[in-house]
């Protein structure tokens, strides 16, 4: 009995989330390995599953980004490559490099931008396209930072457009975006205005619904399955419930309780989870079946995301900006990621994939998914490392075999690296490229489109 139940509750931790794609043999499309890479190494595409997504994932993408299954494979091996040759040529780069995007239907296209014209040959010859720009990115989220203090719901939307070597204020009253910058003393030239109909907010529903509900009423969706030691949880969006705060599945039974949570200035939270459920590396796919999550690599502007609720199910669309702000009804968030997928209430808390890599949990957003709207994740490594977390993942190598001794340094399997920390590894040290939660068979050595050897 106890067992039946611990898989029916396995179910129910993912059945709230969104599709992912997974690991799955005989990929159409193969990877080519990463510029540099060695016998034994991974090429970006490999290392992040993005070779072999379920057809799931690719019928979605179809639906939604218009492609075909072919392009839709396409795109996943191309957004990999091309992530981690954006990441290799920031760190190369330094304070100069001022963002990178992808675009095309397959996303062949790789342009980055420099504030310096000396970095443009270096740029063509790694294979991307050059951009010559005149802002750095630390300038302008310095003056973002500086909006993101000052604002108010009259101008609630706050990103720079890498594209547009821009700070863009979204306004939705007129002479808001202009008063709040005459008001900040941030220079007017490094600011674009638009006039926007949004009015973002969380997305929770207080009807009810079959994904998880907070005690005292309300629904929201279950992110992704996490463990803390032993205890079993999931990561979801701080707006849904406080610390403390109980909750039952969707099927009602008693579930957990929160364990902590943000909001507002990030949207982020975890559940812990009673004895009689159990955390997986699934959530649930099109038509109630399991699919995979892999890792946690952030994808770039430009790439293709999916989200999946318990009110509107699985959608996908492109990431449009990292590191947003909006100030909600109750507060500002800063730092989550703006992106063309629909939502509704009730899906609040749900996850993004982008190929088999978890991206984050459903914040807010406006419109809808019968006229289209916009959406707002909180990345998932920053509550992973806040509250001390690992990610529920499948297809990991199993580590050294008998007689194998693990290499001495500091890098661990479970820790959260953000993009520029120094680890040790088997006597040489590396730099992180692209943020991620280590793993094994992610090694620094084995993975170069997350670690460049210094």
């Amino acid at each position: 009995m106890l067992r039946r139940h611990a898989r029916a509750a396995c179910t129910a931790l993912a059945a709230a989330g969104m599709v992912l794609a997974g690991l799955q043999a005989g990929s159409a499309t193969a990877a080519q390995p990463s510029p540099g890479t060695g016998p034994g190494t991974l090429s970006a595409a490999r290392a992040l599953g993005a070779a072999d997504a379920r057809p799931e994932l690719l019928a979605a993408m179809g639906r939604d980004l218009g492609l075909t299954r072919a392009q839709a494979e396409r795109r996943l091996v191309n957004e990999a490559e091309a992530g981690a040759a954006a990441a290799r040529l920031r760190d190369r780069l330094g304070g100069s490099f001022a963002g990178a995007w992808v675009a095309g239907a397959e996303s062949g296209s790789l342009t980055v931008a420099t504030t310096r014209a000396a970095d443009l040959a270096a740029i063509r010859a790694a294979g991307a396209e050059a951009a010559l720009v005149r802002h750095g990115l630390p300038a302008l989220e310095r003056a973002k930072a500086a909006l993101d203090r000052a604002a108010t719901a009259d101008a609630p939307v706050r990103y720079v457009d890498v594209r547009a070597n821009t700070l863009v204020v979204e306004e939705t009253r007129a002479g808001a975006g202009d008063r709040l910058v005459a008001a900040t003393g941030v220079p007017a030239d490094l600011v674009r205005v638009l006039r926007s109909d949004e009015g973002p907010r969380p997305l929770y529903d207080l009807r009810g619904g079959d994904a998880y509900y907070m005690g005292g009423g309300g629904r929201c969706s279950v992110g992704f399955p996490v463990t803390r030691g032993t205890t079993q949880g999931f990561a979801t969006a701080g707006h849904c419930g406080r610390a403390g705060q109980t909750t039952s599945g969707f099927n009602q039974v008693a579930q957990g309780s929160f364990q902590g949570s943000i909001f507002p200035g990030n949207d982020m939270a975890w559940v812990a989870a009673n004895s009689s459920w159990t955390a997986t590396p699934y959530v649930k796919g099109a038509g109630g079946a399991n699919v995979q999550v892999t890792g946690s690599v952030l994808q770039p502007v430009g790439a293709s995301v999916c989200r999946s609720g318990s009110t509107t199910g699985w959608h996908c669309g492109t990431i449009q900006q990292h590191n947003t702000s909006v100030t909600y009804p109750e507060g500002t968030i800063s730092g989550v990621t703006r992106t063309t997928v629909c939502a509704e209430p009730g899906d609040s808390g749900g996850s993004y994939i982008s190929g088999s890599q978890a991206q984050g949990v459903t914040s807010g957003g406006s419109g809808n998914c019968s006229s289209g709207g916009t959406t707002y994740f909180q990345p998932l490594n920053p509550i992973l490392s806040t509250y001390g977390l690992t990610l529920k993942t499948t297809g990991t190598d199993p580590g050294p075999g008998p007689g194998e001794p693990e290499p001495g340094g500091t890098w661990k399997a479970g820790t959260v690296y953000a993009a520029g920390a120094t680890v040790t590894y088997g006597g040489s040290t590396y730099r992180c490229l692209q943020g991620h939660q280590a793993q094994t068979g992610w090694e620094p050595p084995n993975v170069p489109a997350l670690w460049q050897r210094v």
